[in-house]
């Protein structure tokens, strides 16, 4: 894997129709997060520091007075915990590569521009730069859309009356056919989606998403290793 600043231009642009789709929530980000009491400059800080669009809705969700601190942290902590996944499957296409490249790409990285940089690298890409461009489009997306949303967020009282409720989940349908392979693909993701839904409804808060990544993760892992394990007795025989 290389890293150029092409790369970097390279992914920026290719990340700009997502960009469009995480614009809209970010929309109504800055729209709920002025309903919670939040003022224009730590709306901006939250957007800009944290860059976490699913974890900063769930502490809006708990943004009362007095702030329950421990339960947010533990909050955010198991909805970004799915983050750690991410970083794993990174760590080969990293190789290599300073501090300061790795680093400054994993604080853009979100689920968004991993899913597309992957993508790309599965598909012959070879600039590891893609990720920290996407992630720079996502994240000027983000913020500006915060902006945008709180400034007109007096006159928005019903965000999913436009359909903006719908565009983080339009997003993901587009990046999961993109990553879709083959049949081999249908169950991990069934697997996954199965354990999400019953870790929902049987233990509160958003465990389910990171419960619903390792046993993805982990049914794919094992597929993979069965059907390798397959290849190499056909090769011996």
């Amino acid at each position: 894997m290389n890293f150029t600043f092409k790369g970097i231009i390279d992914g920026f642009v290719k990340a700009l129709p997502i960009a469009v789709g995480v614009a809209s929530y970010g929309l109504v980000f800055g729209v709920l997060s002025k309903q919670a009491g939040l003022s224009l400059f730590h709306s901006i800080l939250m957007s800009s520091s944290v860059f976490a669009g699913a974890s900063q809705f769930v502490v809006l969700e708990m943004w009362n007075f007095p702030l329950p601190i421990f339960t947010i942290w533990i909050a955010t902590l198991v909805v970004n915990l799915r983050h750690m996944l991410m970083g794993i499957s990174l760590r080969k296409h990293f190789t290599g590569l300073s501090k300061l490249k790795s680093y400054l790409s994993l604080f853009f990285l979100v689920d968004e521009n991993w899913a597309y940089s992957m993508t790309e690298w599965k598909n012959g890409g070879t600039n590891a730069a893609l990720l920290l461009g996407s992630g720079i489009c996502l994240f000027c997306s983000w913020v500006i859309s915060t902006l945008i949303g709180f400034i007109i967020g007096s006159g928005i009282s019903n965000p999913e009356k436009w359909g903006m409720d719908f565009a983080f989940t339009a997003i993901f349908i587009f990046l999961a056919k993109g990553m879709w392979s083959d049949k081999s693909d249908l169950f991990p993701w069934v697997v996954a989606a199965g354990v999400s839904v019953l870790t929902s409804k049987l233990i509160p808060g958003h465990w389910y998403i990171i419960f619903g990544a390792i046993a993805g993760s982990l049914t794919g892992g094992i597929l993979s290793s069965f059907t390798r394990s397959k290849e190499l007795n056909y090769g011996k025989n």
